[in-house]
């Protein structure tokens, strides 16, 4: 089978390859995936440079997200050979590979490969996010990125919510779209100044904000909080840590907290979980959800995939397709 590997952490350009592997074959608990489809997330390029909370096991694929069919059942037969499946793993960019019958997730009838590989990750973080931050209909919401995948989901639901919604982007061009999905107020940083039009916009700051980037935005998105607002981070794409400003922690009452996806998974029930698949799959499913993609690659072009990827001012997802 195919599947691009690295050996040593470091610029994905430089360090991934695509070479040639035997077959993986299941243990008893597990089923074998012909992977079919595999999205792009910033997470992905961020375990490849070692910059990520999951250390590589090298070699190792990269890739965490996908969605295929099975090929081989578990054992007790739980996941039944020809099941399209959508799964989280680590290494996803290969043919096939073998993850615990229990952790895969059937894809819903009517939902596309397309749809299926970018069904956890980014829409389970934005409906969690929503979630925990307690948001009420009315609410403001700044969300930093907000031309990313994450962000076009959390946009459509927050406003599903009635939560009014601001966002950040670098590009105009990107304007005219988030505001068709929702959004209330779409920045370009690159020409406005963030903290003058949220105070004309909302009186007195946003309630929340959902921050990707850190950095200087993030210090600035810090700064438009309202008294006793929160900020919750749940990535890094500037690299750069958020310069916290104490004064405004102390004064206006601040409070910042982390957000990983795993961590909310886990800390709630089967029961609870099944809820959260629900919803989130239901938003996807409806008709009027818009869901992304830009453009796909066979896997063994991943390098014209990832440059596709870090084109600035791209407009929806990036796939790796079988």
């Amino acid at each position: 089978m195919k599947e691009v590997i690295f050996e040593t952490c470091g610029m994905p350009l430089e360090v991934l390859k695509l070479v040639e592997s035997e077959i993986p074959e299941p243990k008893g608990h597990e089923v074998q995936i012909k992977v079919i489809a595999r999205n792009i997330n910033p997470s992905d390029i961020m375990f490849v440079r070692g910059m990520y909370g999951i250390t590589p096991k090298l070699p190792s694929s990269a890739g965490f997200e996908a969605s295929g069919v099975v090929t081989k059942s578990d054992d007790a037969g739980k996941v039944p050979v020809g099941t399209r499946v959508m799964f989280t793993a680590i290494g996803t960019w290969r043919e096939y590979l073998c993850i615990p019958a229990n952790l895969v997730i059937p894809v819903p009838q009517g939902m596309s490969d397309e749809v299926a590989c970018q069904a956890f990750v980014n829409p389970m973080t934005a409906f969690g996010m929503i979630e925990k931050s307690g948001l009420k209909s009315g609410d403001w919401l700044l969300i930093t990125a907000g031309a990313s995948a994450f962000g076009k989901f959390a946009i459509q639901m927050a406003k599903a919510k009635g939560i009014m919604v601001a966002c950040t982007v670098r590009q105009d061009s990107q304007k005219d779209y988030l505001k068709e999905l929702g959004a209330d107020l779409v920045i370009n940083t690159e020409k406005e100044k963030l903290q003058k039009m949220i105070a004309e916009q909302t009186g007195e700051g946003v309630s929340v904000v959902f921050d990707a980037v850190g950095g200087v935005l993030g210090a600035k998105a810090l700064a438009s909080l309202k008294s006793g607002g929160r900020m919750m981070v749940f990535g890094l794409l500037s690299l750069e840590n958020i310069p916290l400003n104490s004064g405004l922690l102390i004064f206006k009452n601040i409070t910042v907290e982390g957000f990983w996806l795993s961590t909310w998974m886990e800390s709630m029930t089967d029961s609870e979980r099944k809820t959260v698949f629900k919803s989130v799959f239901g938003f996807l499913l409806a008709s009027d959800s818009k869901v992304d993609v830009g453009e796909t690659f066979p896997l063994e072009k991943f390098k014209e995939a990832i440059v596709a990827y870090e084109t600035q001012g791209r407009n929806g997802k990036i796939l790796l397709m079988s």
